[in-house]
């Protein structure tokens, strides 16, 4: 299937457009119109089968779910259902607070928040196609390690004393919601997917062609050289990748195709999961949100973890990669 998308982008390309297959803007183009074709067609379907799935899930029924149980399962949970639904950093206030108005643990708190940007299901179905199931799986388990690591640092350290109004969020009345369908069947089932599917590619296709865009662009026009240096052999690539992540925001699937870019022109796979991760999960404006809901010192632990976690999986990357 990846043949015929790579054949279309070799025919508009080359053919259509005459442009020349040795140059740098055959390159960007080619490549362009390939990822452009390919991610879209690929998101059109994979997000309308996560939104059958997320038919039957609401928040309220996560917090549900999650209450008392013991805190490693529970953190196991999170992770998984941090994975599979669709939360981002622009709910990660909402979302905050009704798990600790839910009574939920600041550590499973914290691991959801942490799991749910980083491990996208989208991004890592898709993220398949560019490093393979090995690298893939070594991601996921990675993402889940650091959020259940995060998790269980952010609360020991007492972190609660730096959230704003702790306890008067966590001993609110928590309001029951009827949010979750009634009518399963499939005629709902569908109507629903197909409306989470437009609301979630209006949110994504913007990102998507930047980071095509992007990744392009540096495909065609970045020196391999310099692009080599940011080898396994450079002990300083993977904390400049995370640095360099924390001031862009976009969704993981939006990364991707630069993702691509850099591995095909060199750069270590540690070095480009650790950019990606960094965006994902510490991103300059999911920390302006979650910086309205507590203090300085809690944020700043919290950065200085999930970053540290992302340097060492990064350079474990690089050594067995």
């Amino acid at each position: 299937m990846f043949e015929a998308f790579e054949n279309f982008a070799n025919w508009l390309t080359f053919d259509i457009l005459a442009i020349s297959a040795s140059s740098s803007l055959g390159k960007v183009m080619q490549f362009f119109i390939m990822d452009i074709v390919k991610i879209f067609f690929m998101l059109i379907i994979i997000i309308y089968f996560m939104g059958l799935l997320r038919f039957h899930i609401s928040p309220e029924k996560v917090r549900d779910y999650l209450q008392g149980k013991s805190k490693t399962f529970a953190q196991f949970m999170a992770i998984i259902l941090g994975a599979i639904t669709p939360f981002c950093s622009c709910s990660s206030i909402p979302l905050f607070l009704g798990f600790l108005r839910a009574g939920i643990p600041l550590s499973i708190v914290f691991t959801f928040l942490i799991a749910s940007p980083m491990i996208n299901e989208i991004a890592v179905i898709i993220l398949v196609g560019v490093v393979g199931w090995k690298a893939t799986l070594m991601f996921v388990v990675s993402g889940a390690i650091i959020a259940f690591i995060g998790g269980r640092i952010m609360e020991r350290m007492g972190v609660e004393k730096h959230i704003f109004n702790y306890d008067e969020i966590k001993n609110a009345k928590l309001v029951a919601t009827s949010s979750m369908q009634t009518d399963k069947s499939w005629a709902v089932m569908h109507k629903y997917a197909v409306v989470e599917a437009k609301k979630i590619f209006g949110e994504l296709w913007k990102w998507v062609i930047i980071g095509v865009g992007v990744g392009a662009l540096f495909h065609g026009y970045f020196p391999q050289d310099w692009a080599q240096s940011l080898g396994g052999d450079n002990l300083l690539a993977v904390p400049m990748a995370v640095i360099a992540g924390v001031p862009l925001y976009s969704d993981e699937v939006g990364i991707i195709p630069l993702v691509e870019a850099m591995l095909l022109k060199g750069v270590a796979v540690g070095t480009t999961l650790a950019f990606m991760m960094s965006i994902a999960a510490i991103s300059l404006p999911e920390l302006l949100i979650l910086k309205q809901v507590m203090h300085w010192k809690a944020l700043a632990l919290f950065t200085t973890i999930v970053a540290v976690s992302i340097m060492l999986v990064g350079l474990l990357f690089n050594l067995v990669l």
